[in-house]
């Protein structure tokens, strides 16, 4: 059997981004939503936002964790599998994720050990310091990460030599290259609103079982007020996103829309079965004129087909075509879910509506399904490339690697996955059933903080 390393590589690749993209999809939100709680403890202090802010905190915790874990097994194939493009890309990206590491990692890892095991060893303001200086180092994070990515999607601000290799020439323009800012806020605003639900699960999950009343009422209300801001900005944001797609990746765009011919105007095609070996779509639903409106903001707008391409030039359609539907898709599920939790509001039944809080248990998981379907369309919509028009995925994994090395990486990689997401999920599982704590009253708390270091740390946590 004739392995292709090209092909594993990429599988390998894909099974580990995958999984680890669902933690930094959790802990960017939650790290703020830790940072506000803290700071309404401060500023009230009302015991119900400790309580809810150590509750998340033990969660945040696990998963971030979890995330270290994961992240730290990304680079070892990037040496192992995609050497050359290691080699061609180090001058411009080694810096980059470089100062992810210097600016991010150490930042929000060193504060963590404060907002973890410091409530009675610090004032209450260094506390709320410490969440706040977490959440910005998983943001400042998220920042370098996709600058690295958007670079290799629109690769800006280098120059490059006889041999192949990259070199910065601006790095104004390295960093924020023409897609970034549009990535970048798409991406995080994704992350909050994964959270968001998160949340907003948790808090029905308990007002069903008639527990912890008073923190599940304030978790449903701050998520449900957050994703009534977020998800409409998201459409907006995307949009956004799909313009600048049109003007520097017009093929991923053509992949989006499974368009085969250009077209002015073009039909929104809601839904088809493509067939890339005959350039043509099986059983089209489409709406006339509709995706000139919306891919280019006007009634008889050109979108370029695929066969304007060369075939070696475009990106796998279907699960681009699928991917980007299903990101869609849960994004209109997740906007009836805010109207109907509005309009229950309103009427005074969101907190005893079992039907809507047994429906938003069963939407957690939709943030993190949209955030894999968006990951997998600006991914695979890329190829052939990792760095956009300019270095094939053919011609970057590594030239003595061989199909039986990746296959026995993989299985390694899976198994190590498979057994340490479970064991993470099922301790976050436990926690969520104890549910938040009952913590101290603020005169406990106080006189903890008066008590200095060392009568504190004698105290029970």
């Amino acid at each position: 059997m004739d392995l292709d390393p090209v092909f594993l590589s990429r599988l390998q690749f894909a099974w580990v981004i995958a999984w680890h993209i669902i933690l930094p999809a959790f802990t960017v939100g939650l790290a703020s939503y830790i940072a506000v709680l803290e700071a309404l403890y401060l500023i009230t202090k009302r015991d119900v936002w400790l309580r809810t802010s150590r509750f998340w905190t033990r969660i945040f915790a696990v998963s971030f964790g979890m995330g270290v874990v994961s992240g730290i097994v990304m680079p070892f194939q990037l040496g192992t599998n995609w050497s050359r493009w290691s080699d061609e890309t180090a001058n411009i990206l080694s810096p980059l994720l470089g100062y992810e590491g210097l600016t991010a990692f150490f930042l929000e890892s060193s504060f963590l050990g404060i907002l973890l095991f410091g409530r009675k060893l610090v004032p209450p303001w260094a506390h709320a310091l410490a969440g706040a200086m977490v959440a910005l180092g998983t943001l400042i994070s998220t920042f370098w990460i996709l600058v690295t990515n958007s670079w290799m999607q629109t690769p800006a601000g280098f120059t490059r030599d006889a041999d192949g290799r990259f070199f910065p020439a601006n790095w104004l323009e390295i960093i924020f290259n023409p897609s970034f800012p549009y990535r970048f806020v798409h991406t995080v605003t994704a992350f909050y609103i994964t959270t968001a639900f998160v949340v907003l699960a948790v808090g029905c999950g308990y007002l069903a079982r008639r527990r912890h009343d008073e923190e599940a009422q304030l978790m449903v209300r701050m998520a449900l007020n957050l994703l009534t801001l977020l998800v409409p900005l998201q459409i907006l944001f995307g949009d956004m996103q799909g313009l600048n797609t049109r003007e520097y990746q017009p093929a991923k765009l053509a992949a989006i829309e499974g368009r085969w011919e250009t077209a002015a105007p073009a039909p929104l095609t809601l839904f088809a079965i493509p067939d890339q070996k005959a350039e043509k779509n099986l059983a089209e639903i489409e709406i006339p004129e509709l995706g000139s409106l919306i891919l280019t903001h006007t009634l008889d707008g050109a979108v370029k087909g695929l066969k304007e391409f060369a075939p070696d030039q475009r990106p796998p359609v279907a699960p681009v075509f699928f991917a980007f539907r299903v990101m869609v898709g849960i994004g209109m599920l997740m906007l009836l879910v805010i109207v109907l939790g509005q309009w229950l509001r309103l009427t005074g039944a969101l907190y005893r509506s079992r039907w809507f809080l047994r429906a938003c248990q069963w939407g957690a998981p939709l943030g993190f399904i949209a955030v894999i379907a968006g990951w997998t369309t600006t991914e695979v919509g890329r190829q052939p490339w990792t760095v956009f028009g300019l270095l094939r995925t053919a011609d970057s994994v590594s030239p003595s690697l061989t199909g039986g090395d990746v296959a026995l990486s993989m299985t390694l990689y899976m198994a190590v996955y498979l057994l340490m997401y479970p064991t993470g999920l099922a301790f976050i599982a436990s926690l969520v059933r104890k549910g938040p704590a009952a913590t101290e009253d603020h005169a406990t708390i106080e006189a903890g903080h008066a008590a200095g270091p060392v009568t504190a740390a004698a105290v029970p946590h």
